[in-house]
């Protein structure tokens, strides 16, 4: 069972950037599926979430819509959209996978599997 996010970079303040995380040894579609990023210094915070059950995505109000999940079941992948970007969103950002299903899915305990981060950084 393994995660890999993907799709960090370097961006200017108001650029775009798509991560992605790809499931190998499970499926995607039947986990909810967590994004939460760390910044230097800081603890870790969550930023989005699936709900497998009926697709509904969630995001952090403090996002005010900047970002948004999306998933393709035939490459076992989710995405995270990441759009008018700024410096503050400066983070590893990091995928989650919850087998359970559990509602708290804004809380990093829920999650059973994660990926090893990618790191966004984004220029002012």
């Amino acid at each position: 069972v393994q995660l890999q996010a993907s799709g960090g970079g370097l961006v200017q303040a108001g650029g775009s950037l798509r991560l992605a995380c790809t499931a190998s040894g499970f499926s995607l579609d039947s986990y909810n599926i967590g994004w939460f990023r760390q910044a230097p210094g800081k603890e870790r915070e969550w930023v989005s979430s699936l709900d497998s059950s009926n697709a509904n995505t969630y995001s952090g109000n403090y996002l005010k819509g900047r970002f948004t999940m999306s998933r393709d079941n035939t490459k076992n992948t989710v995405y995270l959209q990441m759009n008018s970007l700024k410096p503050e969103d400066t983070a590893v950002y990091y995928c989650a996978a919850d087998r359970k299903r559990r509602p708290r899915h804004a809380s990093y305990e829920s999650y059973d599997y994660w990926g090893q981060g990618t790191l966004v950084t984004v220029s002012s």
